[in-house]
């Protein structure tokens, strides 16, 4: 796994395959497809970043790399993409073999270009805030007292909005200091754009512009009626404040069997048009904090009456929702609206109930908005993630905007598509495959917002036929991929940053031990299940568990060692050896396994799979688990029922969640207060140790996860029990004494691994 781990340190790129299958029918044999986790704006200490423009192929627009041939006495250089020959530029004279510059060094396969001599000054980011008052009054306390400490968190330059929303929607007209101003709109009514406007008086100065498209103070709208309702933080923190404090429960009366009135559609529907018209193309996010499921406007996602349950993945799969194919339509319009805008929606959904994640996932993913999931405005889940998103020290989350992502590759392989955070520019071409996955059908896509470690998953269509004979492979036996960047920073300046790779291909006889020396476990199982859970919600009467134990056989029968008929044979070269490990969690994880979870927890599980790295990801489909004891220090145990002892602790990472969970033992000591007597430091350590631990997870993580404290035999423990590999239950003989059984019918990994066995070698 080290050198994996290095490549990605070196470029922030994983793939599944290292060495890559050569020809189209030994790619679709290799089973796990060709694909590459990018992380495009990961953060690299060393990076130079280059003060001119980048030097591009005049043929096929890629630019200068370490992978380029260059002839120093003719100051040409040779394109490893198109093979096109292009000249130096006239500042380049001075380059030899001895004077490189910069993104000709080897080491330097990740370069960084700033945009030079750009006189404009930086574009302020702006942040319009829409909050959700059809909460109850201790919910409004919590929430009121969060937006104000966001509120001195906020950039001073940066430009705030308000707007609240119940039954009806009222835009705060922030730049009117003396009096509390607001335009308020019903909720159950569509707007157009320059209803908008006109109803919030933009053309009472300055006449409208009888043609063309109002888009901020360049095109038709006037200064002063912008920052009417967009601010300065640094001016507005005493008006917006005040206009927090009195903010109030809505007003509107609720019926006892009737849920609450609240327009969220038309809340962001308005939001985006006001931002549409202000500032388009501008760092712009709309942060959404949502309180309980939408009943009114265009897109509700439940009747009022109370009577109509809130849907459940029953629902959806028997296409029984009445409202849901409609509030999805309106969310898409909502999406492609903000794209082109190039702006994002964030969303922060605290409710005990379901809000409407699945149906406004559309819309959060394809701006590249961040989701937070919480139950409570007043859930240190939420209230830290809030803080996280401002916080500029340590593990700030570079919140960058307006990002291009482009690709390059050879000719032998074309682009399928992307399952990311993104939103297809619909740019065609040569690289373009016919199959898709994801947002394909395009080689440049649009991210509207980014961060350090949003990541894309992109699969590669390998198109070569035939085998090539041996010289040929000798000759160019490598593949070329370039990721192109480019984005501005969350100082306000744009960067553009190029990731060159090569991966060498094989095909043929003897190929196969080749492939497996290049095969990332980690990456491949991330892979399948960002596949999985794309093919799960866009293909109906698709079946999970099948799909993955097909692949699974598949994979194993391919590349493992048996004599056909005896299972006892079976072996797996220590490359693949954890391949049907990750598979077995993966089955059992919450991206697969929808039982016991509503479609907002799904939609936002899946969410936040899509865009992390593979190290994040992996602890989602596989927690990590490490014991605490007094025999030995902390070290990773099996996940396993076995790992639980009376006399141990163990904390496990679930990336969502991390459980500190004592045996029963630790817990009696505990209670009976042990920890505070002088001659027992060493268990005091002991329940310390593993607590310092949990928090430096959580103080690096978004979404902050959430923190459970258990003992052996509670209620809690549940948390960690569920994600244990089930090798005691409760019809096996009896559990070591202090340990554990889990009441279940699920097979255990062994029983898993031996029916695997028998498949494969038949």
């Amino acid at each position: 796994m080290a050198e994996f781990l290095d490549l990605e340190t070196q470029d922030g790129v994983r793939m599944p395959w290292n060495v890559i299958p050569g020809t189209k029918a030994e790619a679709a044999n290799a089973v796990v497809p060709v694909a590459a986790i990018y992380t495009p704006i990961k953060h690299f200490p060393s990076m130079p970043v280059l003060p001119y423009a980048p030097l591009r192929c005049r043929t096929c627009r890629s630019v200068l790399n370490p992978f380029s041939i260059v002839d120093f006495a003719a100051k040409i250089w040779i394109c490893p993409f198109c093979f096109q020959r292009n000249h130096f530029p006239p500042h380049y004279a001075s380059i030899s073999d001895d004077n490189l510059p910069a993104e000709l060094f080897p080491q330097y396969t990740t370069i960084e270009y700033e945009t030079p001599g750009d006189p404009a000054p930086p574009v302020p980011p702006v942040f319009l805030f829409v909050v959700d008052t059809c909460v109850i009054e201790e919910e409004m306390g919590y929430l009121k007292s969060s937006l104000s400490q966001a509120i001195e968190l906020l950039p001073e330059n940066s430009l705030v909005g308000l707007i609240t929303f119940g039954t009806f929607v009222h835009v705060h007209e922030l730049g009117f200091g003396q009096i509390p101003k607001t335009y308020v709109f019903k909720g159950s009514k569509d707007l157009s754009k320059d209803q908008l406007l006109e109803q919030m008086s933009f053309f009472a100065k300055k006449p409208k512009p009888t043609v063309g498209v109002i888009a901020g103070a360049r095109d038709g709208l006037s200064t002063e009626s912008i920052s009417r309702f967009l601010v300065p933080a640094s001016e507005c923190e005493f008006t917006l404040n005040s206009v927090l404090e009195e903010l109030q429960k809505d007003p509107w009366q609720v019926p006892a069997d009737q849920r609450a009135a609240r327009c969220t559609s038309t809340a962001l529907s308005i939001a985006a048009s006001l931002l549409g018209a202000c500032v388009p193309g501008s760092a712009a996010r709309i942060m959404a904090f949502i309180g309980g499921p939408a009943t009114e406007g265009p897109a509700p996602i439940v009747s009022k009456q109370l009577s109509e349950p809130i849907r459940s993945h029953k629902d959806l799969d028997k296409d029984s929702v009445p409202h849901f194919h409609k509030c999805v339509k309106f969310y898409d319009g909502l999406s492609k609206q903000l794209v082109h805008q190039g702006h994002v929606l964030d969303l922060f959904a605290c409710a005990l109930d379901q809000v409407g994640i699945a149906e406004l996932k559309t819309a959060v993913e394809s701006t590249g908005g961040l989701v937070v999931l919480a139950e409570s405005f007043g859930h240190q889940v939420f209230k830290d993630s809030l803080k996280r998103v401002f916080q500029s020290a340590d593990f700030d989350l570079g919140l960058s905007s307006n990002g291009i992502f482009e690709i390059n590759c050879s000719k032998d392989m074309k682009v399928q598509g992307i399952i990311g955070p993104c939103s297809s520019l619909e740019k065609k071409g040569p690289l373009v495959s016919d199959s898709v996955i994801g947002q394909g059908g395009t080689s440049a896509w649009k991210m509207c917002g980014l961060d350090k470690s949003t990541s894309l998953c992109l699969f590669f269509d390998i198109v070569r036929k035939e085998t090539p004979d041996a010289t040929a492979q000798a000759t160019s036996n490598q593949f070329y991929f370039q990721f192109l960047t480019y984005y501005q920073n969350n100082s306000g300046q744009m960067r553009f940053r190029v990731t060159t790779l090569s991966r060498r291909w094989v095909a043929g006889q003897g190929s196969l031990q080749e492939l497996i020396a290049g095969f990332d476990q980690e990456a491949a199982a991330i892979v399948m299940a960002r596949h999985v859970s794309f093919k799960m919600e866009t293909e109906a009467e698709f079946d999970p568990i099948r799909w993955l134990d097909k692949a699974l056989i598949n994979l194993c029968s391919r590349f493992g060692d048996f004599q056909k008929d005896t299972p006892s044979s079976f072996s797996l070269s220590p490359r693949l050896s954890i391949f049907p490990q990750f598979m077995f969690h993966l089955r059992r994880s919450q991206f697969v396994q929808v039982f016991n979870n509503s479609p907002d927890e799904t939609a936002y599980f899946r969410m936040i799979l899509n865009r992390e790295n593979v190290a994040n990801s992996v602890v989602m489909v596989q927690p990590s688990l490490i014991s605490y004891s007094f025999h030995s220090g902390p070290e990773p145990a099996l996940l396993d029922v076995a790992a639980i002892a009376a006399d141990r602790i163990l904390l496990l990472d679930s990336f969502f969640t991390v459980v500190v969970f004592h045996g029963s033992t630790i817990a009696q000591w505990r209670k009976a207060g042990y920890h505070n007597e002088p001659e027992h430091q060493a268990f005091a350590q002991l329940l310390r140790a593993p607590q310092d631990d949990a928090d430096l997870i959580i103080k690096e993580r978004f979404p902050v996860p959430r923190l459970v404290v258990c003992d052996q035999y509670g209620s809690q423990a549940r948390f960690l029990l569920a994600k244990l590999n089930p090798s005691a239950t409760y019809n096996t003989e009896a559990a070591l004494p202090g340990g554990d059984v889990i009441f279940t019918d699920d097979v255990s990994f062994e029983v898993f691994l031996d029916h695997l066995q028998r498949l494969v070698v038949q």
